[in-house]
């Protein structure tokens, strides 16, 4: 909403930084733009027509959840996780949801079931048609929907911010193919749910976590920079 004089008001600038900062955080997440991509404040600003300074402060909003790094010479660029970060974030994941799943059974019900049933129908189609930016949304969403059965929102956001920088490692060191989960691991997850067997599942998810990070190739590729014009057409709107 714009002020009688036509200027835009403190809210309107709000929402336009909320705008690129969510447009900026699906395009990492979505591996759009891979590890190592440069993030000029000049052409972001061109893209979104918002000042330098509207874009800085998005990025430090990126930086702060770990998204992007920000050094004085060499600017902002898509956050490449060290081989170390890679295995604790995997790491921490696997502590954090495995030691939650008692209460997530405990919560559980009908149509908590039938929602992650349709999470992962929609992740295989997405595997089937070749769509990785659809296949890694959906993988992330059935692991925050199945956490977020236990009612806990501080775990349930926690495991969000995992989720996507789960996404930079496997957008670093994933083999060309691989977008988000193995979508048999999840049918297997889902089946063991409805069977409510704590001890099967736990030990279902926490092999899960193993197997993504057994299929990591820990190879760096090289810093881009990518067509921003392209990428985020129509969204500076």
């Amino acid at each position: 909403m714009k002020s009688e004089s036509g200027l835009k008001t403190a809210s309107d600038l709000s929402d336009k930084d909320e705008h690129i900062y969510q447009a900026l955080m699906t395009a990492i997440v979505e591996h759009q733009l891979p590890p190592g991509s440069k993030l000029p404040e000049e052409a972001l600003s061109d893209v979104f027509g918002v000042s330098r300074t509207g874009i800085r402060k998005v990025l430090q909003r990126l930086a702060a959840v770990q998204m992007i790094t920000l050094t004085p010479k060499r600017g902002a660029q898509v956050a490449t996780p060290s081989v170390e970060e890679a295995q604790d974030i995997f790491r921490t994941r696997s502590l954090i949801e495995c030691a939650n799943l008692p209460e997530v059974l405990a919560h559980c019900q009908g149509p908590h079931l039938a929602a992650l049933k349709k999470i992962n129908q929609q992740e295989l189609q997405a595997h089937a048609r070749h769509d990785g930016a659809a296949a890694i949304r959906l993988s992330a969403a059935f692991h925050i929907q199945l956490q977020a059965i236990s009612g806990n929102q501080v775990l349930t956001e926690m495991v969000t911010r995992l989720s996507q920088r789960s996404s930079l490692v496997i957008a670093a060191w994933g083999a060309p193919w691989q977008h988000g989960c193995r979508c048999d691991d999840h049918d297997r997850l889902l089946e063991l749910l409805r069977e409510k067997s704590l001890d099967r599942l736990t030990d279902a998810l926490r092999k899960h976590f193993d197997h993504i990070v057994a299929s990591l190739h820990f190879e760096r590729g090289g810093e881009t920079l990518p067509d921003f014009a392209r990428l985020f057409a129509a969204k500076g709107e």
